[in-house]
């Protein structure tokens, strides 16, 4: 059954027991029209605030009628399908939390890499220092053995010919 043949049925069975009042009749209308995409004043979100202003009554009028109860009945069931605003709201709000939940992954991300940066960093300034300690001691050693040998150096391993 679509949800505009459900509505129907919802609200036949509304005026069978109850008797309706002109304010009722412009509720089951403008829920109607807004369920067929066709709002005339609001934006056609289905809203207590846009059915009472599509009904052209008060949000305290629509909640004192009965009709009230027969829309939330409508709407709480899973086979009413939405109105295209409806479901593009949705859409947009289910993609804005991905949204969200993905940049959220994204600054985790460059955190736990702005870390590894920094280490990283770290560890090559540790290692140029030790560098540059191992080079200052070498030319040291250099020139000791300069001094000591009067700048010539004997082979300590024989060199063996084949």
């Amino acid at each position: 059954m679509t949800s505009l043949q459900s509505t129907h049925s919802a609200f036949a069975r509304l005026s069978r027991d109850n008797s309706l009042t002109d304010t009722d009749r412009a509720i089951m209308r403008a829920f109607e029209q807004m369920m067929g995409d066709r709002p005339e004043i609001s934006d056609g979100s289905l809203t207590v605030v846009n059915i009472a202003a599509e009904a052209g009554i008060s949000r305290a009028s629509y909640y004192r009628s009965p009709v009230a109860a027969a829309i939330k009945e409508i709407l709480a069931a899973p086979t009413t399908q939405r109105p295209e605003l409806d479901e593009l709201k949705s859409e947009a709000a289910r993609l804005r939390k991905e949204l969200r939940k993905l940049r959220r992954q994204k600054a985790e991300e460059i955190r736990e890499l702005r870390q590894t940066v920094a280490t990283y960093a770290n560890h090559i300034q540790v290692l140029t220092l030790r560098n540059a300690e191992l080079e200052a001691e070498a030319t040291g050693l250099r020139g000791q053995i300069e001094e000591a040998t009067g700048g010539t150096v004997r082979v300590i391993r024989p060199h063996h010919e084949p």
